[in-house]
């Protein structure tokens, strides 16, 4: 009888998860939480945002009533940002968070972190990423060096091909065919030969090579 073992999990998927600055001292107890709840934290920092730096992380809010707000409060204090990682991570992670006012949240999702540590809609605690392509653009913005997973696939990975691999490829290739020798089939000499043909080409005299030895062969 087979037995079937279970494919091992592999956590590429990640989200944003942000700390906000009037629930920064309850650091540790809410990244026990994350852990406990089956999140990687991938990478963390501490940093404080400028205001122009908020009015361009929440850009798509410009224009709403709370905008100037939200800026000003996000701006007051240093936040926590961490980039999360696990199967499902942006829904995963939105479901942990709970509605985004905290005084609804603690009606409808009375454990929700937001219930826990938000106030009211505004200062609701912490930041989460509400869609994969929205993880994406703000992990780069909080985190420019990071190298986001998986792969690119369908009509991303072909416009990657066309604009970064296939130049390089097409240059390299033009390169080796002005290059191209005489003789393509290079010979592997032995290594005492090699050697010495290396020592003549330096001293530009042919050297002494002494007797031949002759391989023994396995009998």
């Amino acid at each position: 009888m087979e037995v079937l073992m279970p494919e091992p999990q592999i956590y590429v998927e990640r989200t944003l998860a942000i700390i906000k600055p009037d629930v920064v001292d309850k650091e540790e107890e809410i990244e026990d939480l994350i852990l406990r709840s089956g999140f990687h934290i991938i990478q963390k920092r501490k940093l404080q945002l400028s205001p122009e730096q908020c009015s361009n992380f929440y850009a798509e809010q410009f224009g709403k009533v709370f905008f100037p707000n939200l800026t000003a409060y996000m701006s007051s204090g240093p936040i926590v940002a961490m980039v999360l990682a696990r199967n499902c991570a942006v829904s995963y992670w939105k479901e942990l968070l709970g509605p985004s006012n905290s005084l609804r949240a603690r009606i409808t999702h009375p454990h929700s972190l937001r219930a826990l540590y938000g106030t009211d809609e505004l200062r609701n605690g912490l930041h989460g990423s509400l869609s994969i392509s929205s993880a994406e653009k703000e992990i780069r913005f909080i985190f420019p060096e990071a190298i986001l997973e998986p792969v690119p696939t369908g009509q991303r990975a072909r416009d990657y091909l066309n604009l970064y691999v296939k130049p390089t490829l097409l240059a390299g290739l033009t390169a080796l065919c002005k290059e191209k020798p005489a003789d393509p089939m290079i010979k592997r000499l032995p290594r005492r030969e090699m050697l010495l043909a290396n020592a003549e080409k330096k001293h530009g005299s042919k050297m002494d090579r002494g007797p031949s030895v002759p391989v023994p062969c396995a009998s």
